[in-house]
């Protein structure tokens, strides 16, 4: 009882004035323990266990690969887990295409408050002879004197990294993943950290306008935008009936959903457009796979599952290292976030030839706007994706949203099959050629060069 009253008033919250929304959110806490287990991936979706994962035709590459053109720069990348999501991914993805081109890595953790460990990615890039070191077990400025990085590549919010290379005289460039590392921060520790700073890399053109926008003192040459790109290996091995076979599944439609349980990802919103898609389409299934990071809103998210009369359709499961097989087997990806920087999981969608519906965030145009069609792209759950920020996502998480009927109409034509989607060989190709890798990774190669060396960061020509 003490738990429902408490689930009500957290929903509730958002009529009451800020400052008392504020105190109330620190007296209302849901009973039992502080964190929440979702189901891991050891049995299938439906039907009985154990979950057996097809092989791989194509594996991972896991062995150390001899790198071209050795050039002596090292290059230090801090981030703040190698567990799971698209930060951490594209960090993997860095550090494995950065050695690849010559300039030596290393990686070391530098949580902002939770701290994980090595995680599940960082041992395999510690499997493929990559260093990667845990913050909290060592002296960090010793250790990053020690290893003499020509450059520190920041990826993330920690900001102590940023000033122990001032110290120590090494350039640091922020590569900014989304605008939240910055929500609440006050104008002068914004300026503060950018002076402390060699440079800027952006992942998306939408994020590096938002930076900007922040100040007029921020300099836009030091500012450079790098679209991600995608490791193709991710996506390959995999027919779509042996991946359905293995997770369960006959002639349902599956919605995917690759999402850190957190209020960015606005699972709680996806969750309640879903249950109209169900009412309507039998054979629907929502399946919404990624880490718990918030143990409150993910209860929330479970709390609205259960009370829903389509449940059991709606599947609330842990991370996994294989989305390979979630990709095969689905029919159609939606991600329903407040913000994005550039979404990692919908670009694998499209690479593994899913067709995908996204929220207006950081890179959600660049991915589904043009032929051909690959998606839909929705509104923002707030209307404009330039007033997100944590104070207006607190108020909307659990009510209607701005975006409500545009996602709900978006996933009814996927069901129908009136979307006019391209083939999903269409979508694969197309993807490849936009989301190339190596373009990715030698923009960024040539960044951290020009920097190690002294010059700014390097500008992108007009035609690129």
């Amino acid at each position: 009882m003490r738990a429902s009253i408490a689930f009500a008033a957290q929903r509730a919250g958002r009529f009451l004035p800020g400052p008392l929304r504020r105190w109330a959110g620190r007296l209302i806490r849901p009973g039992g323990d502080e964190t929440v287990e979702l189901p891991d991936w050891s049995t299938p979706l439906l039907g009985g266990g154990p979950l057996t994962w097809p092989a791989r035709s194509a594996a991972r590459r896991t062995e150390a690969r001899p790198v071209s053109e050795p050039t002596g720069v090292r290059c230090l990348l801090v981030t703040e887990s190698l567990d799971a999501g698209g930060m951490d991914e594209f960090v993997a993805f860095l550090s494995r295409g950065l050695r690849d081109r010559g300039i030596q890595v290393a990686v070391l953790l530098v949580p902002v408050g939770v701290e994980r460990g090595i995680g599940p990615i960082g041992h395999e890039l510690l499997a493929e002879g990559i260093e990667v070191v845990d913050g909290p077990s060592v002296d960090v400025e010793r250790w990053i004197a020690s290893w003499s990085p020509a450059i520190i590549s920041v990826h993330g919010n920690a900001r102590s990294p940023i000033e122990v290379g001032h110290r120590l005289g090494v350039p640091v460039v922020l590569v900014l993943h989304g605008m939240h590392d910055l929500f609440g921060m006050i104008d002068a520790e914004l300026l503060e950290r950018y002076e402390l700073l060699t440079g800027t890399v952006c992942v998306s053109e939408l994020v590096r306008q938002q930076y900007l926008a922040r100040s007029s003192l921020i300099d836009p040459s030091r500012v450079l935008t790098i679209p991600n790109g995608i490791d193709a290996q991710r996506t390959v091995g995999v027919a779509r009936a042996e991946a359905r076979a293995a997770l369960g599944l006959h002639d349902e439609l599956v919605f995917l959903s690759l999402s850190r349980h957190s209020i960015q990802k606005n699972t709680y919103g996806l969750v309640s457009a879903f249950d109209e898609i169900a009412r309507t389409h039998p054979s629907a299934h929502l399946v919404i796979c990624g880490r718990v990071d918030d143990a409150g809103y993910a209860r929330q998210v479970l709390a609205l599952r259960d009370r829903s009369a389509f449940a059991d359709r709606i599947h609330l499961r842990d991370s996994t290292r294989r989305p390979d097989v979630l990709l095969a087997a689905a029919d159609g990806f939606v991600l329903d976030s407040f913000f994005e920087g550039w979404a990692l999981a919908s670009m694998e969608a499209l690479l593994a030839g899913v067709p995908v519906i996204a929220s207006d965030v950081g890179g959600a145009r660049e991915q589904l706007e043009g032929a051909p069609v690959r998606g839909i792209l929705v509104a923002n759950p707030l209307g404009d994706p330039l007033v997100v920020d944590w104070e207006s996502m607190a108020r909307a998480r659990f009510a209607p949203q701005a975006n409500r009927a545009e996602l709900i109409a978006a996933m009814d034509a996927f069901a129908r099959g009136d979307a006019g989607l391209a083939s999903a060989a269409e979508i694969s190709a197309d993807a490849r050629a936009r989301f190339d890798a190596d373009r990715c990774l030698d923009l960024h190669a040539q960044a951290i060069r020009a920097v190690a060396a002294g010059a700014p960061l390097p500008q992108p020509s007009p035609s690129a």
